[in-house]
């Protein structure tokens, strides 16, 4: 399987500049290929291929002198990444999904590029980049497995390596123990065992923070060095928002993977939920997808089961006897006429459980 490490570099000033040079001449590439797509299917009615584009650029390189300062296969990649926009435009089309065509990027949207296959090297404290230099990274851990790929990204005025790495499944010991889990707002998530995994609502606390940084960029200058500084200022309160949920949800999932063998989740169509105006913030805030995602491939390493099922009807059903008790979102409580008296959300993760156990004998 594939897994990703992610560790800060710490460039010196010509290093910075090095990396900005290349950011730039992959971001230009990108945009003249997506122009060159654009045209050729304007023109003759046919898209152009990843090969097709890819044998030009040799012929670039005697036309742009600055490409023959970038690596030959971090190109190679930037041709890749316009194909795989492609791909994922034409996979949406057919899916009746909203299609998102591939867009010409700015400087602020292009900010990572890959070294595929070679042109990097890890020597100590420090990792050899090809037409950048020797770069200081921090190695909290060591990356495990065959790496793949190097990834060099830009994010808030730091800068990062992503190494993906092929490794071995590690499964843990066996375990018999089964759950299910239903997902919420005020709780992150209720077991059928009856646990409640608080919502820390990171989001939510650092609101009022969140409000005074956009109103200092209100007060800015468009184009000025005061209100980058500001918007950089807010753009780093978001980021440590995001890593505060993206840790939160590792911790939880890794309880959830070490304990139990067989895990159930509702299959819940979060994208559709956020559209709705009065839960739209507390939804993303709870970091659902997150978790699912985490648990997910952490089952997978570990040798544990992980299933998805509709969720319609789990909270309305009653998990002792299987009579439909029908009540509002405001009725926390589910009490049957069979005499079965639970949470809500606890009767649901039971049924949750059920179906999952259903769908896989």
């Amino acid at each position: 399987m594939q897994r990703t490490y992610k560790f800060r570099l710490y460039p010196t000033n010509e290093e910075k500049i090095n990396i900005h040079f290349v950011l730039e001449r992959c971001r230009l590439l990108y945009n003249r290929l997506l122009a060159e797509r654009i045209a050729a299917y304007k023109q003759m009615g046919q898209s152009l291929t990843y090969y097709e584009q890819k044998a030009t650029l040799p012929e670039r390189k005697q036309y742009i002198p600055e490409l023959k300062n970038v690596h030959s296969q971090v190109l190679q990649h930037v041709v890749e990444r316009l194909d795989t926009a492609y791909k994922a435009f034409f996979r949406r089309v057919k899916t009746g999904e909203k299609a998102g065509f591939p867009r010409f990027k700015s400087e602020s949207q292009y900010n990572s590029f890959t070294y595929p296959q070679s042109g990097f090297a890890i020597e100590g404290k420090h990792i050899q980049l090809s037409k950048i230099g020797k770069v200081r990274i921090r190695l909290h851990r060591q990356p495990q497995g065959t790496i793949k790929t190097c990834t060099v990204v830009v994010k808030n005025s730091k800068y990062y390596a992503c190494f993906s790495c092929k490794v071995e499944n590690e499964p843990l010991p066996f375990s018999a123990k089964q759950i299910g889990i239903d997902l919420g707002i005020s709780k992150l998530a209720v077991t059928s065992d009856g646990e409640q995994i608080e919502s820390p609502q990171f989001l939510r606390k650092s609101e009022q923070k969140l409000k005074l940084k956009h109103r200092t960029i209100s007060r800015k200058q468009r184009g000025s060095n005061r209100r980058r500084k500001a918007v950089n200022e807010l753009a780093r309160l978001h980021e440590k928002v995001s890593n505060q949920r993206k840790d939160y949800a590792h911790k939880q999932s890794r309880k959830l993977v070490n304990e139990y063998g067989f895990i159930a989740f509702e299959n819940l169509d979060i994208q559709g939920m956020v559209k709705n105006n009065h839960l739209a913030k507390s939804i993303a805030d709870s970091g659902w997808k997150g978790l699912v995602q985490f648990v997910t491939y952490k089952a997978e390493s570990a040798g544990r089961q992980v299933v998805q099922v509709n969720p319609s009807g789990t909270s309305q059903q009653c998990s002792n006897c299987g009579e439909m008790v029908k009540k509002t979102l405001a009725v926390r409580v589910h009490q049957c006429s069979c005499g079965y008296v639970a949470d809500r959300d606890e009767n649901a993760a039971i049924n949750i459980l059920k179906l999952a156990l259903n769908n896989v004998s």
